[in-house]
């Protein structure tokens, strides 16, 4: 495997998604975690569904920029909402499923379908998702 270009490093403490504290190397993210209220939690607090939700829809907002610019077809306006989904396994653990929704001005709903199909293909995210997880991903054009 080639060197990696980033390491992004960050800790749990405490009792984890129960309660715990999760907090990044350098200190930039340092935040309380808590079980939601629709998985029988306190709420109150982030949890990893939200952090990987956001974490991917970011990323995945740069793929799709990226992208367009690559093929050099202007975007006005785009928005990238993630949705990360948690489901009980019959063997009592828990699995992911996740739906991201493309917003898109500027351009057609071909180009768009087109430009989202090729930041699937190159976002770190999707690809370490595929086949692993069931996702959806659509296009808006506003």
């Amino acid at each position: 495997m080639a060197k990696p270009l980033y390491v992004g490093i960050a800790t749990s403490t405490g009792d984890g998604r129960a309660g715990g504290q999760a907090r990044t190397d350098d200190g930039l993210l340092d935040l309380s975690l808590a079980i939601p209220k629709e998985m029988g939690g306190p709420g109150g607090a982030t949890n990893p569904e939200q952090l990987f939700a956001a974490g991917w829809a970011s990323c995945f907002h740069s793929a799709l920029k990226a992208v367009a610019a690559q093929r050099k077809v202007a975007v006005t306006d785009s928005a990238v909402v993630a949705e990360v989904e948690v489901y009980p396994t019959p063997e009592g653990g828990f699995s992911l499923g996740a739906a991201l929704h493309v917003e898109l001005s500027g351009v057609d709903q071909a180009t768009a379908d087109r430009l989202v199909e090729g930041a699937h293909a190159i976002c770190p995210y999707s690809n370490a998702t595929r086949g692993n997880i069931p996702v959806a991903v659509d296009a808006t054009v506003a």
